[in-house]
Order: structure tokens, then C-alpha cells, then sequence
């Protein structure tokens, strides 16, 4: 799949709003990140990989915007996930979010930086007047569709502070490095519906999804995960398709991630 831009964002917005993303569409977005000179200016150190701050430039163009770099060098060794695929992750999560059109997951791309190979995303600015508690404690529709979203790509950690609140009223979800594992995982905050039974809006997008799964999309994301992990991603859109409802806690896995935020 190229790096075009999906226009089927909820209510017909675009997938990211510029008010969200320092003045940037998603079109120059990733063309800012793809080919723009990255300066490291900083590290977040809540996170469990590097995850550097950056400012982004084009040289002759113009535009300027950060990101967050997150080189596989970086990345902590995980159990149950091989090494070295993390960034790889994030950016199969980018595009399957932009194959749904709810622009969720900001733009993200994967290309060499000040210290190799790694995953670069968009920075979002977020409205600091929005308590996070009191968010995921809700029903926001937007908060509905990302929960839809983590089951399709068997996120394994939705915590609070990875849910971004934008300016514009606009929730972005970010920190996809744990998904698409073979076996289910799903661990999140978001269960307000649980068991709810799925609409035929989001029937009818998932049925899309595996269509897309079966080509094009699936193809962009054999360059980034296993053919078996491919393979239960299809396999977790057939049975929400089969069941017609969000999914519910196994038991088998603890439910939610720790520290929930």
C-alpha cells in the first residue's frame, strides 16, 4: 500500500486535523517525515524503548514539524513478541488505521535516523484540559472506534496515556509496538463495550477491512509482520464478523495493562 491518504474519516473529517498537528495535513505530514532531516532535541523517559523527541525539516521547502523517533536499536527485548519488529508494528498499526479512515493512529512512517532504522510519527499536540480518568471512563464515540480498532489489531496495551486528546477534539491513539501477536492479547482500558453488539456501520467496515486484508492492504503488511500473523489478524476480523460484537475479557490474559496509565 502507498503512503496515500485515506479521506474516510468519521463525519467526513480528514484523517488529522491540522489544528491537532502544528498546521500540518496528513499529506504533508509524510512527506515531511519520510523525507525531512530529523534533530534530536530530547528523549521521553516514562517510555520502556527509546522514544526521542524530534524536530523535522525539509531543506528548500519550508515546513518544519516534530515527531517521535523510535530506533529498533532501542527497542527493549519483549518475551513474546521477537526482537528488532516493534517499529515495524507501528507502522502495520498506521496502516491499517488509514485503511478504516478514522484516522486514529497519526502518520507514521519507517525510514533511517540519527541512529538507524526506526519508526517516525507525527508528534500530536494534546489539550491539557482533559482529564484522561474521566475520558476513558466514558462513551465517546471516538473511544468506540478505537476500542473496535485495538480488537482488529490485538493491541496488548492500551493505557490511558496512549490516548491523545487533540485541540480539535480529535482522540488519537499512539504506542502500537505490542500488536498483531498470534495469539489474543488484548489488554486495554477500554472495555466500556464489552459484549455490546457491533452496528452495521461497523459491520460493514470490517467487512472492507478483510477484503482489504486479502489484498492490498495485506500485502503492505507482509513487508512488516509474519504470514501468521497475517493470518490471525484475518482470523480476529472473521470471527468479530461472526459474532457481531465486541469482544469480552478471556480470562486468559489480564484484561488490563499495568500501569493502566
Amino acid at each position: 500500500m502507498s503512503e496515500s491518504v485515506s479521506s474516510g474519516a468519521p463525519g467526513g473529517r480528514p484523517p488529522l486535523d491540522p489544528l491537532d498537528a502544528g498546521g500540518l495535513d496528513a499529506a504533508g505530514a509524510l512527506r515531511l517525515l519520510r523525507d525531512g532531516t530529523i534533530t534530536v532535541t530530547g528523549r521521553l523517559v516514562e517510555a520502556s524503548n527509546a522514544t526521542l523527541y524530534c524536530e523535522i525539516s525539509l531543506v528548500g521547502d519550508g515546513d518544519t514539524g516534530r515527531c517521535v523517533y523510535k530506533p529498533v536499536r532501542g527497542e527493549r527485548a519483549l518475551w513474546d513478541f521477537p526482537d528488532g519488529t516493534l517499529a515495524g508494528r507501528e507502522r502495520a498499526a498506521y496502516l491499517l488505521s488509514e485503511a478504516t479512515g478514522a484516522g486514529i493512529v497519526p502518520p507514521t512512517v519507517l525510514r533511517d535516523g540519527p541512529f538507524g532504522p526506526g519508526m517516525v510519527q507525527l508528534w500530536i499536540d494534546i489539550d491539557e484540559t482533559v482529564d484522561l480518568v474521566a475520558l476513558v471512563r466514558s462513551d465517546d464515540p471516538q473511544l468506540r472506534a478505537i476500542a473496535l480498532f485495538d480488537a482488529v489489531v490485538n493491541n496488548s496495551d492500551r493505557k490511558g496515556s496512549h490516548l491523545l486528546p487533540g485541540p480539535s477534539g480529535r482522540i488519537y491513539g499512539i504506542d502500537h509496538g505490542v500488536t498483531f501477536h498470534v495469539e489474543d492479547k488484548l489488554r486495554t482500558l477500554l472495555w466500556t463495550w464489552r459484549g455490546h453488539r457491533l452496528r452495521a456501520d461497523e459491520l460493514e467496515l470490517l467487512a472492507c477491512l478483510r477484503e482489504a486484508a486479502g489484498g492490498s492492504l495485506g500485502a503492505a503488511l507482509a513487508a512488516l509482520l509474519t504470514d501468521a500473523e497475517i493470518a490471525s489478524l484475518r482470523a480476529r476480523i472473521n470471527r468479530l464478523l461472526t459474532e457481531r460484537r465486541f469482544p469480552v475479557p478471556s480470562g486468559d490474559w489480564p484484561p488490563i495493562p499495568w500501569p493502566p496509565f
